[in-house]
């Protein structure tokens, strides 16, 4: 598989949920390998000087409504999460420690779905824990995982590169060294992967 499609993303982002019910399918169209670049979107904003839409009023109101459409476009479930925005630190480590592991998709999954089809609250240790064993994977083993100063080093890099990089917010796409930033640009990296 030549073609790639990296995916720089954070769960606490709901346009990064909404991009992430869709890009399994557009690189299975396009033979193309999800490279998963997990990132601490708010430590991103910090770098470069970035606030979330949600931090404008007026903005953040039209990004909801745009969020419906594109969910209802997508034909995906999306409840706007009561407690965004989620401090994203342990379910952002979680996301590292798993990557590469048979357990990646379902602890995935499982956290863009806690927080943005069933709306709980994900900083919750033991609203965490239960979602999670739902997928089996146990809490005390999330917790050891996270707490390993090897993935608290991959996620910081991680994140220092998506800055070096030129990202300045959640989701952002990689195909053949061009950037596209937001779920809404999804139909541009289908182009990318196209050619």
């Amino acid at each position: 598989m030549s073609k790639q499609v990296e995916f720089f993303f954070d769960v606490g982002s709901p346009a990064s949920y909404l991009a992430w019910t869709q890009l399994a399918s557009i690189a299975q169209r396009h033979n193309a390998e999800i490279v998963w670049r997990p990132m601490l979107l708010g430590a991103v904003f910090q770098a470069v000087g970035n606030t979330s839409p949600a931090a404008v009023p007026a903005k953040g109101a039209y990004m909801l409504k745009d969020l419906k459409r594109f969910s209802a476009i997508y034909d995906v479930p999306f409840r706007f999460n009561p407690f965004f925005p989620v401090n994203t630190m342990q379910l952002m480590r979680g996301v590292t420690a798993y990557l590469g592991t048979p357990k990646f998709e379902s602890y995935l999954s499982a956290v863009f779905n806690g927080l943005w089809a069933e709306k709980l609250n994900m900083e919750s240790p033991e609203v965490v824990a239960e979602v999670l064993s739902k997928v089996g994977i146990d809490a005390t083993d999330f917790m050891a995982r996270i707490s390993e100063p090897e993935v608290k080093a991959r996620l910081k890099s991680s994140t220092e590169e998506a800055v070096a990089r030129g990202v300045f917010g959640a989701p952002s796409f990689f195909v053949n060294g061009e950037m596209f930033f937001g779920q809404d640009r999804l139909s541009f990296v289908e182009d990318a992967l196209r050619d």
